[in-house]
């Protein structure tokens, strides 16, 4: 497994060494070599447990294929590395789903406010007859591949107080990406939006650009935003997606046993980066009440959150959208 690290001050010179030879391209001794991007950092569960798994299992495969992998968003900001991989520059990426909306738009309902109940119901749909429609489109509309969807985490509140209730958030600058669906969240759940690069969030924080933000706790921690918050609210007000997506141009290149041992890989690796996540979360929750540093709130009224946000998406949204999000609550 080969991995980007040495290229970490050289992003601009990676990035249009990529462009050049359309992905990771073709190793002297014709081995293929993948490019795979996340914005994560190397010891985020979607690095360790995920994409560095992935490119291991592939590796050991052998069947020609190797792949490096670049984290923190060595290849591009999270909201530029979707379009390269549309355009075949990188050939794998792991997106959220509201990124992935900014090019087809129903996808993005996926992160929604609380619009599944679990982790366990959101793989359930994307598992089911219902999501092969979605995918497809998305194919067509994009050029790009969802591999799988990986479970990013449960999103919630940090700020310098506690967020019991939706009333809590009044007067609250709250850190929200740049995204439809999540500046519909911010509406749903009765929150104030500021829009701030992911990559810029801890600096808005800390100069007081921003009152408070929402990642899932091993985002948190792994971005240090315990320095510059005092408090997490565990609102649990969306069930992080993570859809592992290939270029169209990639896939093409691939023969049929190599396209089934990435296949096989990223779906294989779903379950242990699950738990992965799972155990982070529970590891660095209670290391922030041992230490202190970081009230973690768990008397959060979830119930008022989540019914005032699903009585607004089944109001606003419509056509696709709306028929996609029922779909979701119907998944067993």
């Amino acid at each position: 497994m080969r991995t980007g690290y040495r290229w970490m001050a050289l992003v601009p010179a990676a990035a249009l060494g990529l462009a050049g030879c359309g992905g990771g391209g073709e190793a002297a001794d014709g081995e293929l070599t993948l490019s795979f991007a996340n914005s994560y950092t190397e010891d985020h569960p979607h690095t360790r447990c995920g994409i560095d798994l992935v490119a291991q299992q592939v590796e050991d495969a052998g069947v020609g294929v190797s792949i490096d992998t670049f984290p923190n968003s060595q290849l591009g900001a999270n909201t530029e590395t979707f379009a390269s991989v549309m355009s075949g520059d990188i050939d794998m990426d792991v997106q959220g789903s509201a990124a992935l909306g900014s090019a087809y738009e129903p996808i993005g309902v996926f992160d929604a406010a609380y619009a599944f109940e679990d982790a366990d119901q959101m793989f359930a749909f994307f598992d089911s007859d219902r999501s092969e429609e979605l995918k497809s489109d998305f194919e067509e509309a994009t050029g790009a591949r969802i591999l799988d969807v990986w479970y990013f985490g449960d999103r919630h509140f940090t700020a310098d107080k506690p967020i019991r209730t939706p009333g809590d958030l009044d007067g609250l600058r709250m850190r929200f990406p740049d995204s439809p669906i999540y500046l519909a969240n911010a509406e749903a759940l009765g929150a104030t939006p500021t829009t701030v690069a992911f990559e810029e969030v801890y600096l808005a924080l800390q100069q007081g650009t921003v009152d408070g933000q929402e990642n899932p706790v091993p985002t948190i921690h792994g971005d240090n935003f315990q320095e510059v918050q005092t408090h997490i609210s565990l609102t649990s007000h969306q069930i992080g997606s993570q859809m592992i997506v290939v270029s169209g141009q990639t896939w093409d290149r691939l023969n049929e046993e190599q396209r089934e041992a990435v296949q096989t890989a990223v779906s294989d690796v779903r379950a242990e980066n699950r738990a992965c996540v799972e155990e982070a979360e529970a590891e660095i929750l209670a290391e922030w009440e041992e230490t202190g540093a970081m009230e973690v709130v768990d008397d959060v009224d979830v119930d008022a959150f989540r019914s005032r946000a699903r009585e607004y998406f089944l109001d606003d949204l419509d056509g696709d959208e709306l028929a996609l999000y029922e779909s979701f609550q119907g998944t067993e």
